[in-house]
């Protein structure tokens, strides 16, 4: 008898932490937590919950997948931060999956995948260009899926995906950090 395919799915790339877990394609948790700060404190925890709470160990894990954004930079960061630790600590893989293609895993018929973006702006792909883009095509844009549904369609995208090799998820950015250096000159130290 084969043992179960355990996929684990994690978003963070918003002021949320989500996390899901699949076995043999099925999803059978998904839980989310709104937070605008602490998703570091958390993540952890809220994986250990959903893991004990369905009987399924480490060890267990086949895949993990997570979302690598566009999103909140330190979200995501901490995201994909967790996803490759766990992955290369268990010798398994770890799928970056862009909030695009979770948005069309969850909407599939939708045409625009759409994720939000800072100054209520959003970021709209359609096809395989992706944009930023005003607010003018509000009509044709899909509801966003809660941020559990994310962390679903992120672990069916990284089932998917399996068992084929992935390169480390890494953070997908489409614009530049807002952050800048410091203006004022770094004191002076003194011997």
């Amino acid at each position: 008898m084969r043992a179960p395919i355990y996929i684990l799915g994690l978003d963070t790339s918003a002021a949320h932490c989500a996390v899901a877990l699949m076995r043999d394609g099925v999803i059978i948790e998904r839980v989310a937590e709104d937070m605008s700060k602490g998703q570091a404190e958390r993540l952890m925890g809220l994986i250990d919950e959903v893991m004990v709470r369905n009987g399924v160990t480490y060890s267990d894990l086949s895949a993990i997948g997570v979302g690598v954004g566009p999103g909140n930079f330190t979200g995501i960061r901490i995201g994909v931060s967790a996803a490759r630790g766990l992955a290369l600590g268990l010798g398994i893989p770890a799928y970056g999956i862009d909030g695009f293609d979770q948005r069309e895993g969850y909407n599939p018929d939708a045409p625009y995948q759409c994720v939000p973006a800072p100054r209520d702006q959003m970021y709209v792909r359609r096809g395989s260009v992706a944009a930023m883009q005003g607010r003018d095509l509000l009509d044709q844009i899909p509801d966003e899926p809660s941020p559990a549904d994310l962390a679903a369609s992120v672990a069916q995208l990284a089932h998917s995906r399996w068992p084929d090799p992935a390169p480390a998820p890494a953070p997908y950015y489409l614009r530049a950090p807002d952050a800048a250096p410091a203006r004022d000159a770094p004191p002076t130290i003194l011997p």
